[in-house]
């Protein structure tokens, strides 16, 4: 049997791992608050990004002599051990607990004040001589804690997404770069058009991405706006003047941002209209995403009863019972994707619209959802790009058959006769005339 340690609260006495740097509350909130199988410890960015909140807590309080500067600079060096990534294994509470995130609060208070702890000597659950809330969560509160750190770690997270968005970028204007004298045709309702450059086609989806990457931005910029100091609802109190004076520029400082308080801590504790926001560009960037990888399958269709205008790469076979069938599984896997990310957003938006009052106890699933929403679509487009979008080849035969076919033939003789002419042609002498009148066979007088 694994050794225990016995803590006790209000509720009574459990027993908890000897070795476990949480405590009973985050032991409560295992037991009782746990479904999704989202655990903290799979979020590494954010576990880092409430360390460095606590960090900065704790730099203020010293300079508001709320900490001395003995605890105060124990509870910096516990910091910093679990932000060389030491001891995550500690952060079990489950992501989407209810109670407004106070579980996730706890399970960092916790594992840093135990570690402190040690540091002095005492034994884990000890709590002496630094204690979870009055001293790792000194002059702050859960909702100012989760708010500010939550917004660290998504503009963080957002980083790698937005770095594949530009590569992307980049290996489209590659193609536009390839095909820009291979001309194809159009196609409008799913019938054929006029012609057009393969090129000039992929110029929309590389102008289509710059715009959403864009807006993306513009919206992961406004999360720097932060409440720490505002404690439970934007009114400040339980921390003292001196700690909400200078706790934000310790928090730039320990997390290489430039952050400053949103104009308004009361909304800023009811209303994560900005996180949404987030996601609704992600859902916009998901939409456009799905269009663009529908389109390389219709163009890639075939090979012989399809538009085969476009090779993709072969990267794995397309079916069990079809010899040599290769199927556009990367561009599937990239809608499939997508899918999620819109499924995502609707969670976040129900997050938004289900904040009552003054807090809005339901940032955690939106937080939480953003993550992953950033994380699936940066992997989905990594390897989009690499196992599709760089190896698209153009078909140079099929392109040149359908750049010749009748419909561009009757947009060519439209622009050179007029739209009546052209009407009467088509009437009079049908599709092979038009190619005769092409081939020199069929003369047309203008004046007719």
């Amino acid at each position: 049997m694994k050794e225990i340690r016995m803590e006790e609260d209000s509720f009574g006495s459990m027993a908890l791992p000897v070795d476990a740097l949480y405590g009973i509350n985050t032991y409560r909130a295992i037991e009782n608050l746990s479904f999704s199988n989202k655990i903290l410890q799979g979020y590494p960015e954010y576990i880092s990004a409430l360390v460095v909140v606590k960090k900065a807590g704790a730099k203020a309080n010293m300079e508001a002599m709320v900490l001395s500067e003995k605890i105060g600079n124990a509870i910096i060096s516990a910091c910093d051990e679990l932000l060389a990534g030491e001891n995550h294994q500690h952060f079990l509470i489950d992501m989407l607990h209810g109670g407004g995130g106070i579980a996730t609060n706890m399970n960092i208070n916790e594992v840093i004040s135990n570690l402190t702890n040690k540091k002095f000597g005492s034994a884990v659950g000890d709590y002496s001589p630094v204690h979870p809330i009055d001293h790792v969560n000194a002059s702050q509160s859960t909702s100012d804690v989760c708010h500010t750190a939550s917004r660290i770690a998504l503009i963080k997270s957002f980083k790698p997404l937005q770095n594949e968005i530009e590569a992307v970028i980049g290996s489209v204007a590659e193609k536009i770069a390839d095909f820009g004298e291979i001309t194809t045709i159009s196609r409008t309702c799913l019938q054929d058009a006029m012609r057009v450059k393969l090129g000039e086609t992929f110029s929309g989806y590389e102008a289509m991405l710059k715009r959403r990457l864009d807006s993306v931005n513009e919206a992961v910029e406004k999360l720097h706006q932060i409440n720490l100091g505002g404690t439970v609802i934007g009114s400040g109190i339980g921390a003292p003047k001196e700690y909400r004076d200078v706790v934000v520029q310790k928090l730039c400082e320990a997390s290489n941002l430039r952050l400053y308080h949103r104009e308004n801590l009361f909304d800023a504790a009811q209303n994560i209209d900005d996180i949404a926001n987030v996601s609704t560009q992600l859902r916009l960037l998901a939409s456009g995403l799905i269009k663009f990888a529908k389109d390389l399958r219709l163009l890639s269709s075939g090979p012989e009863a399809g538009f085969s205008e476009i090779v993709l790469p072969s990267v794995q076979a397309g079916s069990s019972f079809f010899p040599g069938k290769v199927n556009p599984v990367i561009p599937e896997t990239l809608i499939q994707c997508c899918f999620q990310i819109i499924g995502i957003d609707q969670t976040v938006q129900a997050a938004l619209e289900h904040g009552e009052l003054n807090l809005n106890v339901f940032e955690g699933a939106a937080v939480t959802n953003s993550f992953d929403a950033m994380n699936m679509l940066e992997k989905a487009l990594r390897t989009f790009r690499k196992n599709c979008l760089n190896g698209i080849k153009a078909n140079l035969e099929r392109c040149e058959e359908l750049s010749n076919s009748y419909i561009p033939l009757v947009v060519e003789l439209k622009e050179m006769l007029g739209y009546s002419v052209t009407s009467s042609m088509i009437k009079e002498k049908g599709k092979e005339g038009i190619k005769q009148y092409f081939n020199g066979g069929v003369k047309i007088d203008k004046n007719k």
